[in-house]
């Protein structure tokens, strides 16, 4: 055997072990359900940022864990006690679309993690993404991705639509 048709064989098996790798890591991902709130490893949504901040302050401010909220199994942050309130009365008002993930891999079908960073406000709604890529593909048609994006989320989430499709 020639040493091309050593290198191409071995190439062939790499990238077909790789594509193994990734389907599966695809496929586990369908076996286990999404959580409906994106959260880091301590529990913690928004990656500790605090939601209410976007709309007062107009830009992402990083909470407190002494100004903490247990909202949907999730732990919450703020960056003070008048934010934090806002949101204990009106949550559904503050919490970003999508359960936290970006809007942009929703809008696709499927999650992604956030940056805090990458934000926008349309509509009083708070959408994420995740990061300056995504943020700006979703950007150059925001209501067709948030059309789609509320048509996946349900099914993302292991539940029926009851939007018409």
């Amino acid at each position: 055997m020639n040493s091309g048709l050593k290198i191409n064989t071995l190439k062939f098996g790499v990238i077909r072990s790789l594509s193994a790798w990734a389907f599966g890591l695809f496929s586990i991902g369908s076996v286990f359900a999404i959580e409906p709130i994106n959260r880091n490893s301590e529990g913690v949504a928004l990656k500790g940022y605090d939601a209410v901040a976007y709309f007062a302050e107009g830009k992402p401010i990083m909470g407190k864990q002494e100004f903490e909220f247990q909202w949907m199994g999730v732990k919450w942050y703020f960056s003070s006690i008048a934010n934090r309130d806002l949101f204990i009365n009106h949550p559904e008002s503050y919490a970003p679309q999508y359960g936290g993930y970006c809007a942009y891999a929703v809008s696709k079908g499927h999650t992604a993690d956030i940056s805090p960073k990458a934000w926008k406000i349309v509509d009083n709604k708070l959408y994420l993404n995740n990061g300056v890529l995504a943020e700006s593909l979703w950007g150059r048609n925001i209501p067709d991705n948030i059309e789609k994006a509320n048509k996946n989320w349900p099914l993302i989430l292991g539940q029926k639509s009851t939007k018409p499709k």
